[in-house]
């Protein structure tokens, strides 16, 4: 389900990643007292009022330099602003407006975007040192303390406000499907957009690099409707310089991961699964997307009866932090096996929306709980009182405890597996979640 997108801007060192941060409820942003610490945009998952929303972090931004880390930065804050559907415009209310504020007004005011004005540092409460701001002509302007969490649940009161209602599961379930295809350059993508679409849509050239700009195209496959999302190829980033078209395409495709309803992981089969491959399926997994990992080129490869078996097991070598992983063999080229992709990429789709009852749930943590007693830390034992499910795509399930610090990564992992091999949830992350009974 596509969730609405909130970007955080102004100029340097007016609290950008420490609102993001609250907000986020961890750490994620690179919090330090010098301009021009966050570079590159950031995104984190936040949730207000039964609204979920995506959040993005972006560097300070001072229109005016000309120093080539700043063009980077506005580039980056750029392409932030024209992706989201709130912006949250950010000020220091320890100082007055600034030229800077200024010019960073001008550049909000002409993406026709609702705007959250918000002055950031008021720590001593300091509400008429929010009064000055108005002359930006920027709405109410919210003053916060994000230091001491002041104030943060009428900023994001005031930002659902423009969320369009969010679809229920039904009219979602309607929608075509966006599939992002995403790997490393000059791993097939672009052929295997064409093939899927029975025609030459996209520009296809041995050279890496073609794709620049993630490109959408509609589709139909067995009377449903799909969109086909061509990305632009996910290099290293020592191999991105700052600055070129190339690191902004990047961006796009970080993006079209974020706002796809599965994707498609694609891999050379004549190369070595490298660092770089391990990275992207990673940015799937933790975006929390269903996948299908395509291994093109397969006619490339020499076979005997074990070559896929072999494979297979480089794979999970490779990729053991998402086991649930599902892969097909293709030849874009020859078509060998094509007719697997969208079959495979449907089934890890439903997959991630599969519902399973409360009480099936609890029928099989008794049998987990049979099988292995919670663990015992610092002489007390970890009591699970019952499961639920309370969100799909991906599934989440949350453990009611008696004391959740009790709870260890090993008895996750472990539940985690025995609920995978009861349950068909193949191709697609879960996420668990670890509550006191106390918070129900």
């Amino acid at each position: 389900m596509k969730k609405p997108l909130v970007a955080i801007v102004g100029r340097p060192n007016v609290g950008k990643s420490s609102f993001f941060n609250k907000i986020c409820g961890r750490r994620i942003s690179i919090v330090e007292d010098t301009p021009g610490v966050t570079r590159d945009r950031i995104y984190g998952d936040a949730e207000w009022t039964g609204y979920k929303f995506s959040i993005v972090d972006t560097g300070g931004l001072d229109p005016k330099s000309s120093d080539e880390f700043q063009k980077n930065i506005r580039q980056q804050a750029n392409i932030a602003i024209e992706l989201a559907d709130v912006i949250v415009f950010m000020v220091d209310g320890r100082e007055s407006v600034l030229p800077l504020d200024y010019e960073v007004s001008k550049i909000l005011r002409t993406s026709n975007k609702p705007i959250v004005l918000v002055v950031n540092k008021l720590d001593n409460n300091e509400e008429y040192n929010t009064y000055d701001f108005y002359k930006l002509g920027m709405g109410v302007p919210y003053g916060i303390s994000c230091e001491q969490s002041k104030g943060l649940g009428d900023v994001l009161d005031e930002i659902v406000k423009h969320f369009e209602k969010q679809e229920s599961e039904e009219n979602y379930a309607s929608k075509p499907k966006k599939i992002a295809i995403v790997g490393k350059p000059n791993a097939g993508k672009s052929s295997i957009t064409n093939r899927i679409l029975g025609e030459d849509r996209v520009v296809v050239s041995p050279t890496a690099g073609t794709t620049r700009d993630a490109i959408e195209i509609p589709f139909k496959f067995n009377g449903e409707e799909y969109i086909v999302v061509d990305t632009a190829g996910l290099r290293r980033q020592r191999g991105v310089e700052h600055g070129t078209v190339e690191s902004y395409s990047v961006l796009r495709s970080m993006e079209a991961i974020e706002r796809a309803d599965i994707v498609l992981i694609v891999l050379d089969a004549s190369e070595e699964i490298s660092e770089q491959d391990v990275r992207i399926a990673g940015i799937v997994h933790e975006s929390g997307k269903p996948s299908v990992v395509v291994v093109n080129k397969w006619d490339k490869v020499q076979k005997d009866t074990n070559t896929i078996e072999t494979f297979e097991n480089k794979l999970k070598d490779k990729l053991s932090f998402m086991s649930y992983f599902k892969t097909v063999y293709v030849s874009a080229l020859t078509g060998k096996r094509f007719g697997e992709i969208m079959e495979t990429a449907k089934m890890v789709y439903e997959n991630s929306n599969r519902r399973i009852t409360t009480s099936v749930l609890n029928d099989l943590l008794q049998e987990c709980l049979l099988s292995s007693e919670p663990p015992v830390r610092h002489g007390r034992r970890l009591k699970i009182m019952y499961v639920t499910q309370t969100d799909i795509h991906p599934p989440t399930f949350v453990f009611f405890v008696n004391e959740a610090a009790l709870m260890h990564f090993s008895y996750l992992r472990y539940l985690e597996n025995k609920f995978r091999a009861s349950i068909n949830l193949v191709g697609t992350p879960i996420k668990i979640v670890v509550k006191n009974t106390s918070e129900k």
